[in-house]
């Protein structure tokens, strides 16, 4: 395989300057930044091994502390130029999927790659809704917080990660029984809808507690590459509603509230926008709606996350990369709300090269 020479990544052998006040500013429209900010979703872990070997960025850590894999994570954002680290404290079972084989290249594979079951969920009928184990809403795990709030540098921040609304709803019912059930078992989708979005606001409100939660990041797919995944009546019904629910508590609270969301959203981007009141908005695909226009089109309405669709990205070589980033950069930096990073997340199948031909880039701007 071939691998770039590290000189062609010369910024990484530099210091990068955090500044997560500058990140909040920018991401708020506030003005042109002095440089280029970078957010993703996530990295996958192979991604991260891929960057660990080259760079020996988790070099000097103890691999056997208890600690480690908190430590680790903080040295790879840092590395990588992200002034955030993410912590979330609700997760649902979302019952058994399916895996297949992994067929990325052998020195990014995990092996075997997991899919939800888009046929049935664990909640199929009021009787498993009864059944299912609910957390309390009351009793939450925050070791993963308090460690960080005690550990984390002075010049890097959490970004709160809550906001599953409809990927829950298709997740606990399975997608296929989610549409039939919007016909014919409306009340059992409008108790999950209730369930969720009080355990949803009930983790939300832990989470702000933190003095070093300063964004909240929330994550929610909601369509394709042409639509929603259920209609945009329902999508405000059950969906929107909890987002605007917890923008609402995050304003409070002073924190902006993100929103990733893969899908067409073109028919509910006005009520993101001014019924949700999204401070800035993740996830685009070229063939849907490149961040270009999306400058254009809202960029003065609503902060833009991403930029580098992840086909692209995939797919293009060092100097189209490099002149797509320029030109992105070029075009959604004046004014600020923008942050630069692929369409979607750095998924394992992405040569590193490419990833890091982004991010360097990005720096030299």
């Amino acid at each position: 395989m071939y691998t770039m020479p590290m000189e062609k990544f010369a910024p990484f052998t530099e210091v990068h300057r955090l500044d997560p006040d500058a990140l909040i500013a920018n991401l708020l429209r506030k003005g042109t930044p002095k440089r280029v900010h970078f957010m993703e979703l996530f990295q996958d872990y192979e991604i991260e091994q891929a960057i660990d070997r080259r760079f020996g960025v988790t070099k000097g850590l103890d691999n056997k502390a208890p600690d480690f894999w908190a430590r680790r994570g903080i040295a790879m954002q840092r590395f990588l130029g992200y002034e955030y680290v993410p912590c979330g404290i609700l997760g649902l079972d979302t019952g058994k999927g399916f895996t297949t084989a992994d067929t990325t290249g052998k020195e990014q594979t995990r092996g075997q790659r997991h899919w939800i079951n888009e046929a049935t969920g664990p909640i199929t009928s009021w009787e498993e809704f009864k059944k299912y184990p609910w957390p309390d809403g009351k009793s939450w795990d925050t070791s993963a917080l308090e460690w960080l709030e005690k550990n984390l540098p002075d010049d890097m921040i959490i970004v709160g990660r809550q906001g599953h609304f409809c990927e829950y709803l298709c997740w606990l019912m399975g997608y296929e029984t989610l549409c039939v059930a919007l016909y014919e078992q409306r009340d059992l989708v409008d108790a999950i809808t209730k369930r969720v979005l009080e355990l949803e606001e009930a983790a939300t409100r832990v989470l702000l507690q933190s003095k070093r939660v300063h964004l909240m990041w929330a994550s929610d797919d909601m369509g394709f590459k042409t639509g929603l995944l259920i209609s945009p009546k329902h999508m405000r019904e059950l969906v929107l509603s909890g987002h605007k629910r917890l923008a609402q508590l995050c304003h409070e609270a002073g924190i902006p509230y993100l929103l990733h969301a893969c899908g067409n959203r073109a028919t509910i981007i006005e009520d993101l926008i001014e019924d949700v009141k999204l401070d800035a908005l993740h996830s685009w695909e070229d063939v849907i709606e490149p961040i270009t226009e999306a400058k254009k089109n809202y960029g003065h309405r609503l902060g833009l996350i991403g930029g580098l669709d992840l086909d692209f990205i995939c797919r293009a070589g060092e100097a189209d990369i490099r002149k797509r980033t320029r030109e992105v950069v070029a075009i959604c930096q004046p004014g600020g709300g923008f942050c630069l990073g692929t369409g979607n997340s750095v998924a394992n199948y992405i040569p590193v090269d490419n990833y890091l031909t982004m991010l360097d880039e990005g720096r030299r701007q």
